[in-house]
């Protein structure tokens, strides 16, 4: 996948214009809900009607048919992580998934755009692995507590603490540290990439709690650094108990970003994509998700039997993206993600170990 020496010649000529001046701005779509618009974008409203109230789908279809028209005209699709809100989620995204499976689709995507409906670094990844491509964030302030509480510079620092011992790196990072990464890992494949190391021992980066939690299933010695997700790290065991003692029949599904102690009293405890899987699957009555709040009301979308029990702890930075902002996006193409190519070339190499490890 990596590019030679005359295609990232090109690739870097094409970046020295904008986005806008490579594609043109166009024209911004009326906004005025009309008829016609009801009746094109009324098969998307059954999908989110339990959750945006119908007096209010006058105000999103216009954004919901106006980016979904865009898109076809710029060549363009939308990817959308699980904790966007049910509007992106369900009536503009073209791919959907955890971090590992927008990392995998990124790579099989024929457009010319991608718009990433998630956070920076997950720009950053698509970019990484798509570097030909034009790649968007609605809104580049979107950025990550975990990914912000460790640099290059901190994983140059263990390397020479811990001379020889592989570096597993969380994808909820910034291309500067996965530069100085072996492997990227996600929740969904960390202990399968700690496991294909022959290292005893493995630094796994930079979230705590996920090294903690790994720890516990494998016999290497995992070193860990002190970043959280600041959405999981506020849940905690004493509140989910008391959940408990209200209902005996919650079921409790943990994301491995919380505390060990959350996992302990927790039914489940897996990936996003795992969490997800085991809603669907096993339909349980009344179940407590513990992660991101708006992902109970994507999944519910689709299992409408399901009684969700919401402990809202939402993302700031996933909120920031909106149908404003990705219409925006379309129109006037911004904000462009662009990574350093001193360090892309190495980041890229740490995340396509972590794609192509097992498929």
């Amino acid at each position: 996948m990596a590019m030679s020496t005359v295609e990232a010649r090109e690739s870097e000529r094409a970046t020295a214009l904008s986005a806008a001046e490579r594609f043109g701005i166009v024209e911004k779509p009326d906004l005025t809900f009309t008829p016609e618009i009801a009746s094109a974008t009324a098969h998307l409203y059954e999908r989110v009607k339990d959750f945006i109230p119908a007096i209010e789908w006058p105000v999103y279809a216009p954004y919901v048919h106006g980016i979904n028209r865009l898109k076809k005209e710029r060549n363009a699709v939308i990817l959308a992580h699980n904790y966007q809100t049910p509007d992106i989620f369900h009536c503009v995204a073209d791919i959907v998934g955890d971090s590992l499976q927008l990392a995998r689709d990124a790579t099989r995507v024929d457009a010319e755009i991608i718009v990433q409906c998630g956070v920076h670094f997950m720009a950053e990844t698509s970019k990484l692995l798509n570097p030909d491509k034009t790649v968007l964030i609605p809104d580049g302030r979107a950025g990550c507590s975990l990914s912000e509480s460790i640099t290059g510079a901190d994983v140059r620092l263990l390397r020479e603490r811990y001379p020889g011992v592989p570096v597993v790196t969380y994808v909820n990072t910034s291309a500067d540290v996965k530069a100085e990464t072996d492997i990227c890992c996600t929740s969904s494949n960390v202990l399968d990439v700690v496991e294909s190391l022959e290292s005893d021992t493995v630094l796994c980066i930079p979230d705590e709690y996920l090294a903690m939690n790994v720890a516990r299933q494998t016999k290497k010695k995992i070193l860990t650094w002190k970043g959280h997700c600041e959405v999981h790290e506020r849940f905690t065991a004493e509140e989910l108990l008391e959940y408990k003692k209200a209902d005996p029949t919650i079921e409790i599904v943990a994301h491995p970003e919380c505390h060990p102690s959350v996992l302990e009293v927790s039914d489940y405890a897996g990936s996003t994509s795992g969490m997800i899987n085991y809603v669907k699957t096993k339909r349980p009555p009344r179940v407590l998700l513990v992660t991101e709040c708006s992902m109970a009301s994507n999944i519910q979308a689709e299992v409408r039997d399901v009684d969700f029990i919401k402990p809202c702890n939402l993302c700031p930075h996933m909120k920031r993206i909106t149908l404003p902002k990705i219409l925006d996006s379309l129109v006037f193409m911004t904000e462009e993600v662009l990574v350093d190519p001193a360090i892309a070339g190495r980041a890229r190499l740490a995340v396509e170990r972590m794609v192509n490890l097992k498929q």
